[in-house]
């Protein structure tokens, strides 16, 4: 597998990167969001290679059931539903539309594609980081057996995540692309335990509503606004109230695919569907949350937002 430099006025952004991954293997990753993109941006036109997005969804009107049975279907897998319901760990949700799924176990049923996948090269971006516990547990489970006849790529931003997985990891940076020692990972378990904490509490964000303290994961958010001192976090057509500022949402989610759009808004790239140009200089951005929503893009945002989805 090989990735090509890219430049960025005149200094190098991401260097020529050559992995020689065998079969049976899994290797990982470590990078910002910018790096994932283009990493996965030079992989999208080669067969052989199996991508899967952050963020990525499902067909939300199917239950559980009529999804996996369209999957074996156009697949052309032999398996029978009933027994990979139970290889999932799906009986109780097999007659669950997806949309009424928790946000874990929608991201699940959706990371139950690469199970279906033919290529024999698994390219995943953040696999776990939307994924709860148990449903953590399941899908290790299935990547394990996937890696008996597979070889996995998982892009992250979070070392936890690919030590779960990984033989070998590596770093890619402004200082470059470097192998990791996972052995020296491993031995303060203590550490990783205290790293693990820290990562559960930046993977909720606080708000309150009619006195109820309500925790999102950051994929669940549409976007953030600032408006008369207030601060408000915008889930499915919802507001509820934030006590952070600004700036420490956008320092919290700055590596989980969100833009600082406008000083008044931060918003889930995962959520953006359209550039709005208004005027030469007035610009906004149109989000794809089953309710309408337009928030502001500032001009001098216009070229950052671009460069950030290489477009």
């Amino acid at each position: 597998m090989q990735f090509q430099p890219i430049y960025y006025d005149g200094e190098i952004f991401l260097p020529k990167i050559e992995l020689n991954m065998r079969l049976n293997q899994s290797i990982g990753i470590i990078t910002d969001l910018k790096r994932k993109q283009l990493l996965m941006n030079q992989l999208v036109n080669h067969s052989q290679y199996y991508l899967f997005r952050a963020g990525q969804s499902e067909y939300m009107r199917l239950t559980v059931e009529e999804l996996i049975t369209f999957l074996i279907k156009v697949t052309e897998r032999t398996e029978r539903v009933a027994s990979l319901m139970d290889y999932f760990n799906l009986k109780e949700e097999w007659k669950v539309k997806i949309k009424d799924l928790s946000s874990s176990k929608r991201m699940y049923v959706t990371l139950l594609r690469v199970f279906f996948a033919h290529q024999p090269t698994l390219v995943l971006e953040e696999p776990y980081f939307y994924l709860e516990e148990q449903d953590r547990r399941h899908f290790k489970r299935i990547l394990d057996d996937l890696l008996k006849e597979k070889q996995v790529l998982i892009l992250t931003s979070n070392l936890e995540d690919a030590i779960i997985s990984c033989d070998l990891i590596y770093r890619l940076n402004g200082s470059g692309f470097h192998q990791m020692d996972i052995r020296d990972l491993g031995e303060d378990k203590q550490e990783v335990k205290e790293q693990d904490r820290a990562n559960i509490t930046l993977q909720k964000i606080y708000t309150k509503r009619n006195e109820k303290v309500i925790l999102f994961n950051p994929p669940e958010i549409d976007f953030i606004e600032s408006i008369d001192g207030s601060i408000l976090v915008h889930v499915g057509g919802e507001n509820y109230d934030c006590a952070l500022t600004l700036t420490e949402l956008e320092q919290r989610l700055s590596n989980f695919g969100f833009f600082r759009c406008h000083r008044c808004y931060i918003v889930n790239l995962q959520k953006v569907r359209e550039i709005i140009t208004w005027t030469k200089n007035s610009y906004s951005l149109r989000l794809n949350t089953g309710k309408d929503a337009v928030v502001p893009l500032s001009r001098s945002k216009l070229q950052e937002l671009k460069s950030l989805l290489n477009i």
